[in-house]
């Protein structure tokens, strides 16, 4: 039986501006937008909860209250979705127990790793988990796990810190941050090092960070004097790196699949993707899809 402190708390970094998305972020928060009918940010909390996580720490800015009204409880909503006999179960991913959503402001946007640091006192001196929400990871289908999910159960093997990777081809690394690896068992991958978009003939491999974490709240401290890195800002990869060496480091290789919807491109694969495999929809939208390309 481990004595580790279980994983019990999530951040969410979801203060970014959304500029990829404008207009349609103007006055909508990136994370709220839908990928068919559940907006991104219901994914990213959903993945938490199937890995057992019970409180969400939302890191958000201005302009992202909407975020925390979508985990509220509605009563005018439901109130007339009850007097017109309309079912509420559509709702019930999106309601939480009082005490669970926990937010956070970061007043400037100084980088992943300043966001991270605003939670420090709700984190405290537990280990926890960061989720971004634009990597969208989905579980392989009949009965796949989440990525958090398999985190965690990985965490419970070996402790200490933890990222979610995927393999790319070779000649994509340089457009993402990769792991120098160590010794291999399963999908675990001991990290040497962490190396932010090397170039092709450079890259120790294949392994691409993909946007899930379980960190020891060490890296708050070492956070806190961080000085700024690239794009002048304070990255949360840097604090990582200095813990390499002195604390245990993995990788999980993620049995899933990502979907960028930070990108429009990726957005869009998603939400073609999800639709595809929905029992309501899928054989309507295969349908017009294959009818467009047709044009």
């Amino acid at each position: 039986m481990s004595n580790r402190k279980p994983i019990r708390k999530a951040v969410f970094p979801v203060a970014g501006l959304g500029t990829r998305f404008l207009p349609a972020t103007k006055a909508i928060p990136k994370e709220l937008l839908p990928i068919v009918d559940k907006p991104l940010i219901q994914y990213a909390v959903d993945e938490a909860r199937e890995a057992g996580i019970e409180q969400m720490i939302f890191v958000t800015g201005r302009g992202k209250t909407a975020i925390v009204e979508h985990f509220d409880v509605a009563y005018e909503l439901e109130t007339t979705m009850t007097e017109r006999g309309k079912d509420l179960a559509v709702l019930d991913s999106s309601r939480f127990t009082p005490g669970d959503i926990i937010t956070v402001r970061q007043q400037v946007p100084l980088g992943l790793g300043h966001a991270i640091w605003c939670a420090r006192a709700i984190v405290g001196d537990e280990p926890f988990a960061i989720l971004l929400p634009d990597e969208m990871m989905v579980a392989n289908a009949n009965g796949g796990k989440g990525c958090m999910a398999q985190m965690v159960e990985a965490y419970e093997e070996v402790g200490g810190n933890l990222i979610s990777v995927l393999e790319v081809p070779h000649e994509a690394v340089s457009s993402y941050g990769v792991i120098d690896p160590g010794e291999e068992s399963g999908a675990l991958t001991q990290v040497r090092g962490l190396v932010e978009k090397p170039p092709v003939a450079d890259a120790p491999s294949n392994k691409i960070i993909s946007g899930r974490y379980i960190l020891q709240p060490e890296v708050m401290r070492t956070l806190e004097t961080q000085g700024k890195g690239a794009g002048g800002e304070i990255q949360l990869t840097d604090a990582m790196a200095q813990m390499i060496g002195q604390q245990p480091f993995h990788a999980v290789t993620f049995d899933g699949r990502r979907f960028d919807c930070g990108s429009k491109t990726g957005y869009v694969e998603a939400t073609l993707a999800l639709a595809l495999e929905r029992e309501d929809m899928g054989a309507e939208v295969r349908a017009i899809a294959e009818r467009l390309l047709a044009r």
